[in-house]
This record gives structure tokens, sequence and C-alpha cells, in this order.
């Protein structure tokens, strides 16, 4: 889903906020990242999360991780990250690894467009 299209704005408009919980309240289904803004040609990105992502590495990219709500473990190979709300870390590319929530959690995700939740490149 990509919201993006509706804060769009020329140089000349005036520039809209986001709120965020708002998208947030909308999306229904954990790990379908939401755009929300674009800066520096990376998206900015919010979703929910519940349950266990699928394992994956990102070849080419980083993969940020901001928690908003909840509590998600990003699960590596070599060991696990807690993130809380306010907190947030950053995978680094070619890393293996999948994010955890017992219960739900919602994050922002900040990757180049064209990256797919589960590392590979669309096309």
């Amino acid at each position: 889903m990509d919201i993006i299209s509706h804060f769009t704005h020329k140089a000349s408009d005036t520039m809209s906020s986001v709120n965020l919980s708002a998208v947030l309240s909308s999306v229904s289904e954990p790990w379908q990242p939401t755009t929300v803004a674009r800066f520096n040609g990376n998206e900015v990105m919010v979703a929910k999360a519940l349950g266990s992502y699928a394992w994956h590495k990102h070849e080419s990219t980083d993969d940020l991780f901001f928690v908003l709500k909840g509590i998600i473990t990003i699960e590596m190979r070599d060991r696990s990250v807690r993130l809380g709300p306010g907190e947030m870390f950053v995978v680094p590319r070619g890393v293996e690894h999948r994010p955890v929530a017992t219960e739900e959690a919602h994050f922002i995700l900040i990757e180049p467009p064209g990256t797919a939740n589960d590392g590979t490149t669309l096309v």
C-alpha cells in the first residue's frame, strides 16, 4: 500500500504532516508496509508486526527498524536484538534476519524504493 500520493506536493505547495497513528489504524494486515513519505531517494514506511516474518537478507542495502509501539525482536543467526517504543536498529546489508512480535507492534522502515520485504529487488 502506498499513500504517498496523498501527500505529494510541489515546492510551491504547503507541506503536510503525516499522522502515523491514523495511517496505522487503516492497516489491517501485519508485515505489509505502507509508504508515508519519500526523502533523499528513500521510502519511509509504517507497518504492523505480529508473529514471525520470514528469514531474509538484503544484499545491497541496510534495513532500518524504528519501533513506535510494542516490542519487536530482530533475530539474526548469531544473536537477537529486542526493541521497544522509541528504539531503533539497523540490520547491516547481507545479514540474515527476521523480525518477530509476540503481540501487535508498530514500526517504521526506511529503505530504497523497489526493495521487497523479503530482501529481493522488485523489477
